[in-house]
């Protein structure tokens, strides 16, 4: 999912490396934007920065930064110890989960947006069960039936899809929306015409969308729940 990288077929788990791996440190942050790649269904091979899927999310981290108003927004990647989901694991929702605990030693619990792509929207929509998650970005995310939506009552749920999506279903995320929304989530989902899994295709588009996407949400959601 969001990456079809050459990896070795035998992983080498990076126990002791930091899940959290900031972008930007503001001596006193008011919130935190952490970004989550995508991977794979399946894999134990040890995750890479170089890969394509990491790779493909610095230009959105470089977006908000831009797009950010005032310097006072700490931007973190979250960094997964292996490149799969790899089933009930859920590796990459440890990895977050892992990244918001450093992230809270560090800042006293300052809310949180969560912006994934493919694999890692999937574990961003999971990992908003934190409290300190106030909303999610989810681009292209990877969203089978089932994914649980009960945990986002009251979270801000914003998903992007391309129309011409062939690795992960926009009808899934719309379908996720709509669960989500039921379930009490202020969730929304926007169509990205012409746009592809990679979000090569329009890329300007994306970046800038999720960009001012983000801006709302930090304006919008409750800094002080």
């Amino acid at each position: 999912m969001g990456g079809n990288e050459s990896v070795p077929a035998s992983a080498v788990t990076q126990k002791n490396a930091a899940a959290l791996l900031a972008r930007r440190s503001p001596r006193s942050p008011r919130a935190a934007v952490l970004f989550l790649h995508g991977g794979q269904a399946h894999s134990r091979a040890a995750s890479r920065r170089w890969y394509p899927s990491p790779v493909r999310m610095r230009p959105f981290v470089r977006a908000v930064a831009s797009a950010l108003p005032v310097d006072d927004v700490l931007l973190a990647e979250v960094r997964y110890r292996v490149c799969g989901w790899n089933g009930s694991d859920a590796d990459p929702v440890r990895d977050t989960r892992q990244a918001l605990r450093e992230l809270a030693a560090l800042t006293e619990h300052v809310p949180v947006v969560l912006v994934g792509h493919s694999m890692g929207g999937r574990a961003a929509l999971r990992a908003a069960a934190a409290p300190q998650v106030r909303a999610v970005l989810a681009l292209a995310p990877w969203c089978p039936d089932g994914e649980p939506v009960a945990h986002l009552r009251g979270t801000d749920v914003i998903v992007l899809h391309g129309d011409r999506d062939r690795v992960t279903d926009p009808h899934a995320s719309a379908a996720f929306v709509s669960r989500a929304r039921a379930a009490g989530a202020r969730a929304d989902l926007e169509i990205v015409a012409g746009g592809g899994h990679a979000m090569l295709r329009r890329s300007g588009h994306w970046h800038r969308t999720a960009a001012s996407i983000v801006v709302g949400l930090l304006a919008d959601v409750d800094m002080t729940r």
